[in-house]
Order: C-alpha cells, then structure tokens, then sequence
C-alpha cells in the first residue's frame, strides 16, 4: 500500500520547524518514518520542529556521528532518530543492536535508511526533503495502515 504523495512548500527553516509540529499532535507509536533528503536538506530541522511540538524542551542534534539520538517523551514514549549516513555496511545495523529500539512505544525516524539495508524495519512513512529555491519541498507517501492513519488525522 502506498498512497498518492502530500507536498508542502516550505519557504524557510520557520516552516520546516512549524510543519513538524504541526505534524507531531498526530502520531502515535509504534512509527518507523524514512527521513530522505540530500545533506543539509532539513531532515534535523523537521525532527526538531516534531520533538518541539510533542513538548521536548531540550537539544536536537544530529546524530550523525552517534548513529541514534533517543528522546524521553511523556507516556513513556520514546522518539529515536537515527542517521545511517556514515554505515559502510549495511551489517552494521546489526552489529550495533539497533533492532532492540523499535518497542510499541518508540516512533522511530531514519536518515539514509537504504544505508542499512534489509536490517532496516519497513516504513510506515517516507518524508522526503529537497531544496526548493530558497526553501523546501516537503513530499510524504503513506506506505502503511498506521502511515496512512497518522496522515489522514494531520489532514484534518
């Protein structure tokens, strides 16, 4: 299942930011959400506009050198954003353990997730950010019933 894209326009970082949030009231867990995009493209900026909007009050880096960043969310729920961009292999997904992340309550976003192979869990979402100008473009496909659901409740 895959569903017709959704683009939005971003015209700056303020919009990259104010998109997450407002796309933040409608998710759930468990998520697994593909972040694509060249280097530089807002994939961090959206994660931070979402922890934002789901009442993370503290630092949102990248985690490109840590390969995970984890964020304590209320309902002990965790949000795991991950960046694959430095993977050699894609054996590497396993070699760190990263399967023990993905729980019931964990929403988990992953950059160059094509970097870990078939380790990688399957989408629910694929948000896709490419430079547009002086802003973005933002396109996101529903691959499954929860991706779709999670849509659908931003949409309305």
């Amino acid at each position: 299942m895959q569903t017709a894209p959704i683009t939005r326009l971003l015209p700056d970082e303020n919009a990259t930011l104010q998109l997450g949030a407002d796309w933040s009231k409608s998710i759930k867990p468990p998520l697994v959400v593909y972040l694509q995009g060249n280097l530089g493209a807002g994939k961090t900026t959206f994660v931070r506009g979402l922890l934002r909007g789901m009442g993370y009050d503290g630092a949102v880096k990248s985690p490109t050198y840590n390969i995970v960043e984890t964020y304590p969310l209320p309902n002990a729920v965790s949000l795991n954003h991950f960046d694959l961009y430095r993977f050699t292999t894609p054996e590497e997904w396993e070699d760190a353990g990263l399967d023990d992340m993905f729980t019931a309550n964990s929403i988990s976003l992953i950059e160059w997730p094509q970097q870990g192979g078939t380790f990688v869990p399957s989408a629910d979402l694929t948000i896709t950010l490419s430079n547009e100008g002086t802003g973005r473009q933002c396109t996101i496909f529903a691959h499954t019933e929860q991706g779709q659901k999670s849509l659908e409740i931003w949409l309305n």
